[in-house]
């Protein structure tokens, strides 16, 4: 540990003069990340290329040999083979480095980025240099960020191809609705917003707790906590759609949020259970019934509002940050 000390003592102290040098130390200190993310990005996309080429083409083939019309769910069809499991395995992995991104870059930021460099003196170091700690914080801030980024939309991009080219065959094989957890999030902005969230709020717990494994875990609890009252939020942030019928409840295709009654005076009321009993449905007066949804077709609507509290909790840990560090350091600049 002293010698890593030592090491990155040395690499700030003669590095780190001016914008250039910084991004300079924080590219050498840090290229065990580096090398790890774009390991990481290359998995995900290789996953998701074999997803949407080889491992498609077989699930096809072997849905076909069954005899199941591609484009309905048949009886007897919704068996999911060697090949489809195979196609979904890959497919799920894509789409998990994108869900694990946000935590492995908040577990980063709070452990390496920040709280390992507070508590060996390393950053403090730098700041008697020609490196402002606002300058320091922004560096730490914009380079990750551009990289994360850069990451997380060219798996957003591929993701979509996949999905968009083979709907059809999930829909034979009824699984994976667009409004799922990580398929939602994999499909839009969310992927890379979250990131970026993750970011900001391992750098707010480096700062706070100014050593690397409490840093750390603060950040990991930190956004998983955000994430998950963030994710309550999803299906209220667009209005619904509403679809009626008199005999059952009406098909549909979508989230559904809610669904019951209707009585003759249009009130909604809980469900009696005696669908198919005229006396009982006429001793509650129900003349109907509803469900509350959300259709495919507000995927980006949901996407983006969320995308846009995302992005707005992500800029106000990043202000609370630099905060913090003026609170800290007595400097602006």
């Amino acid at each position: 540990m002293t010698a890593v000390t030592t090491i990155e003592t040395s690499t700030v102290a003669t590095s780190s003069r001016g914008p250039r040098g910084l991004l300079w130390t924080m590219l050498r200190v840090h290229r065990s990340a580096l090398w790890f993310w774009v390991l990481l990005v290359a998995f995900g996309a290789g996953a998701l290329l074999w997803a949407h080429g080889p491992a498609a083409d077989a699930a096809w083939a072997e849905f076909r040999r069954r005899g199941c019309d591609s484009g309905q769910p048949v009886l007897g069809c919704d068996y999911i083979g060697t090949a489809y499991d195979r196609y979904d395995t890959f497919s799920t992995l894509g789409a998990g480095v994108l869900g694990l991104a946000p935590f492995l870059a908040a577990a980063w930021a709070g452990g390496a980025l920040i709280g390992r460099e507070l508590e060996n003196g390393t950053a403090q170091l730098a700041w008697t240099q020609s490196v402002t700690p606002a300058r320091w914080l922004a560096a730490k801030l914009a380079v990750p960020a551009a990289l994360l980024a850069t990451g997380t939309l060219t798996l957003t991009l591929l993701h979509r191809m996949m999905w968009s080219a083979d709907g059809q065959l999930r829909l034979a094989m009824g699984s994976r609705d667009w409004y799922q957890g990580t398929t939602f999030e994999a499909n839009g902005t969310l992927a890379t917003a979250y990131a970026l969230l993750g970011l900001a709020v391992g750098v707010l717990a480096g700062l706070l707790q100014r050593r690397a494994l409490p840093a750390l875990g603060t950040a990991v609890v930190g956004l998983a906590l955000l994430a998950t009252s963030i994710g309550t939020l999803r299906p209220y942030l667009w209005p619904v759609e509403t679809l009626t019928a008199k005999d059952g409840y009406p098909e549909y295709i979508g989230m559904v949020l809610g669904e019951g009654a209707l009585t003759s005076t249009g009130a909604r009321v809980s469900d009696p259970m005696c669908i198919d009993n005229a006396k009982c449905l006429a001793e509650h007066d129900i003349v109907g019934f509803y469900r509350d949804y959300h259709p495919s077709s507000h995927f980006w609507p949901l996407q983006l509002m969320e995308t846009g509290i995302v992005l707005a909790v992500t800029g106000l840990a990043v202000l609370i940050a630099f905060r913090l560090l003026k609170r800290r350091t007595g400097t602006v600049a």
